[in-house]
């Protein structure tokens, strides 16, 4: 480790504590979307439509906000995010109040600018860093996360009454806190802008040109699979848990496993992929998520559903950060921001079209909870064949190719 990387521990340390506690206001989302949906839709199939809504604003916001931060730098860039946060939980909080499905969806558009910020953290964690403490710094940054799966969940059930006869609001107000929290926390955040462009200094590579290049084209493409499988799990989870006779506290207990599982590894996936090589672990991510999918179809008691959410977070985990890693390595600095929102975009994409799967296969397969709950993972299958595919060519690809 450089002696420059002292910068990059200080900031690492700003982005843990902003993953940990912005962070927790994603499990509240996650856990009461779904259900909230199905209070305020009139169409039960739309129940995970502000699910998807998020995500959806993650997708067309990620591009904007990353040419916002080569800009305007990263602080900006996140305290953004943390305001659309804000918004969200308030608006979200008043669709409740009011009973109106399109006021409750307005709140999810504010809660898709936070969630694009949000993934821009693992990429600031290595603007200041040299690159043998980048896959640690990406990995630390992501284990900040493991404090959000304990905030998030235990404030869904601190809150679960103080807005009673409103279901579900006092979450949304909790959310509203944590962003006025977080716009504290990044003023101790120290990262350059980036350099303003020099007429005739390089400009880096097109985006057609960058997506031909076979690292960022298999860094995306796993990425997307691992984020989008996760999401198309985990957004009905609630809704089958319910569904099949357990409570809410159950269902917030769950996704609290899970979101343990996404972010404690982060303390040795960087490690990991040092020893091991990013390609293997993105692998292993991979085959966790399959194996997620099995012990789903297996059955629906309650521990189905946790060690199902605990295989499909620790898969997302080696998958998305190797995906991380592999794509920080294949740009240079003037590339960041484009390589950085087109990668996001597509990854929240892929997401958004699963999240709103997710609603539909889960509420009009035309069965129960239980068949719903068993389309939604079998339908993991063709994602895991595209990314495994992709992932073992660039491996064995000729080496001239390579050259």
């Amino acid at each position: 480790m450089t002696q420059d990387d002292s910068l990059a521990r200080r900031n690492v340390i700003v982005l843990v504590c902003a993953q940990a506690f912005l962070g927790a206001q994603m499990p509240i989302s996650f856990v009461l979307g779904g259900l909230s949906g199905q209070v305020l839709s009139p169409v039960k199939c739309f129940a995970t439509l502000p699910i998807s809504l998020i995500v959806l604003t993650t997708m067309f916001a990620a591009p904007a906000l990353s040419s916002y931060m080569q800009t305007h730098g990263r602080r900006a860039g996140f305290v953004v995010g943390a305001a659309g946060g804000a918004l969200g939980g308030l608006l979200s909080a008043a669709g409740l109040y009011y009973g109106s499905f399109p006021l409750f969806l307005t709140g999810s558009i504010g809660t898709g600018i936070y969630m694009a910020a949000q993934g821009f953290y693992r990429f600031a964690a290595v603007d200041t860093a040299s690159a043998g403490y980048r896959p640690k710094a990406i990995s630390l940054v992501m284990a900040g996360g493991l404090a959000s799966a304990i905030i998030g969940p235990q404030l869904v059930k601190l809150t679960g009454e103080m807005t009673d006869p409103i279901p579900f609001a006092g979450g949304y107000l909790a959310i509203v806190a944590l962003n006025v929290l977080g716009v504290l926390i990044f003023a101790f955040l120290k990262i350059p802008k980036p350099p303003a462009p020099v007429p005739g200094g390089p400009a880096g590579r097109s985006r057609m040109a960058l997506l031909r290049e076979p690292q960022i084209a298999v860094a995306m493409i796993c990425a997307m699979v691992a984020y989008a499988l996760m999401n198309l799990v985990m957004t009905s989870t609630p809704l089958a848990v319910v569904g099949c006779g357990f409570t809410v506290n159950n269902a917030s207990d769950i996704v609290a496993a899970h979101v343990l599982a996404m972010f404690a590894p982060s303390f040795f996936t960087g490690h990991l992929i040092a020893r091991f090589g990013v390609e293997r672990i993105i692998g292993t991510g991979l085959t966790l998520l399959g194996i997620a999918g099995v012990v789903a179809i297996s059955g629906v008691e309650l521990w189905n559903f946790y060690v199902t959410l605990t295989l499909l977070g620790l898969g997302w985990n080696f998958g998305f950060i190797g995906a991380t890693t592999m794509l920080s390595a294949a740009h240079s600095p003037e590339e960041r921001g484009r390589v950085q929102g087109m990668n996001d975009f597509a990854v929240f994409g892929m997401v958004t079209v699963a999240s709103f799967s997710s609603g539909l296969l889960m509420n009009c397969s035309g069965g129960d909870a239980v068949q719903g709950w068993t389309a939604v993972n079998i339908a993991m299958l063709p994602l895991l064949v595209l990314a495994g595919g992709v992932l073992i060519w660039f491996v064995f690809r000729p080496r001239a190719e390579v050259a």
